[in-house]
């Protein structure tokens, strides 16, 4: 899998874990530092790297698995 692909996956995990998460929390951080809302809004990434890519790279997997066959027959 090229970098290309898995920043794009990554990417993909990330940015609507942050959108959501920027939504959800924003009333309660409005009167944070900015600083201290983007510490508190990196607590996704964990998320997105133990949870979400592992299924969002095991499903291009099996997409690339497939279209590889495919493109055999």
């Amino acid at each position: 899998m090229s970098i290309h692909v898995r920043a794009a996956i990554t990417w993909l995990a990330i940015f609507p874990l942050v959108a959501v998460g920027m939504m959800a929390a924003a009333p309660l951080m409005e009167n944070w530092h900015p600083v201290f809302r983007a510490m508190a809004l990196t607590l996704v990434v964990p998320t997105a790297v133990y949870v979400v890519l592992p299924r969002l790279f095991a499903a291009h997997g099996r997409l690339a698995r497939r279209r590889s066959t495919s493109a055999g027959s």
